[in-house]
């Protein structure tokens, strides 16, 4: 009877032994393969900012899956050293090709001009820097107030859009936004990203009349094409426009409104139309008998 037990419990851990051993070689197995389907991925360790160059201390390497990976990704911080961030990088952020200027590229401001672009300063105060709201990214149009050439036969200064669209590169000697509000309002120049013929209109337009920024949505990129304005037109007055939604789209702010009706216009009501009366209709008297009826005749 002992012996029966026994064999019956020794069955009994082998049978559970050899699950066990079943489950370790699957996990083991299992573990092995989500190991090899990882990549070493360079993620920065401190926060990067923007046209600064990077140095192996700000860099830290970290496994990710092969499905999650992103694209550009660098393997190793060799690669990274020495390049030129053109975005600001947050600290445990993947570095990809796309975050970085080419190789080679210097550092600071000629890091994020993009090619074919120039870099190009014009000063500005608390009116045309719009009071210090003008940021690192901001896109302005720029209006210039010019006296126009005496020999075109007009005498008035005109006030024309000569730029739109127009991407601030730096306030002041900052690249990104400054931490400070006070930084930010003691700027006197700011540097605007153009091509360079855009550059000889702002050339022109600082050199030769009063420059003016303004200050657009980021989303709207649009080009509005306008003809300027002198004094006869400006005293010609404007009509009361309705005031938009913040960050309304424009086929938002062109519904059409209702002008009330004054009381002098408004329509008289129109007398209702007098019911029409069919004429009547021949009939003839019949006597048939005792009976008498009228007939009708259409």
């Amino acid at each position: 009877m002992r012996n029966k037990r026994f064999f019956i419990v020794l069955a009994g851990a082998l049978v559970f032994g050899l699950l066990a051993a079943v489950s370790v070689t699957r996990y083991l197995s299992s573990a092995q393969a989500y190991t090899k389907s990882l990549n070493r991925v360079a993620v920065a360790k401190v926060a990067i900012p923007l046209g600064t160059k990077i140095i192996a201390e700000q860099v830290t390497m970290v496994q990710f899956p092969q499905e999650s990976t992103p694209d550009g990704a660098f393997t190793s911080i060799e690669k990274l050293v020495g390049r030129v961030a053109v975005v600001n990088i947050a600290p445990r952020e993947p570095i990809t090709e796309v975050r970085l200027a080419p190789e080679g590229t210097a550092g600071g401001l000629s890091a994020v001009i993009p090619e074919g672009y120039r870099a190009m300063t014009v000063k500005v105060d608390d009116v045309v820097g719009i009071s210090g709201f003008i940021m690192p990214g901001t896109l302005v149009d720029i209006v210039v107030v010019i006296d126009p050439d005496e020999k075109s036969g007009m005498q008035d200064p005109i006030s024309k859009i000569v730029l739109q669209n127009i991407k601030v590169l730096a306030n002041g000697q900052n690249i990104d936004k400054p931490e400070s509000e006070r930084q930010a309002n003691s700027v006197k120049a700011v540097t605007l990203l153009v091509t360079p013929e855009q550059a000889e209109k702002l050339a022109l337009s600082a050199s030769e009349g009063k420059l003016q920024l303004v200050m657009r949505n980021s989303i709207d990129q649009g080009d509005e094409p306008t003809q300027g304005i002198n004094k006869r037109e400006l005293l010609g007055g404007e009509h009361a426009q309705p005031v938009p939604d913040p960050g309304s789209l424009k086929s938002e702010q062109n519904k059409p409104v209702q002008k009330p009706v004054s009381r002098q216009h408004r329509a008289e009501p129109k007398p209702a139309a007098a019911p029409v009366v069919a004429p009547p209709r021949a009939h003839v008297e019949m006597i048939e008998g005792a009976k008498k009826r009228n007939v009708d005749f259409p």
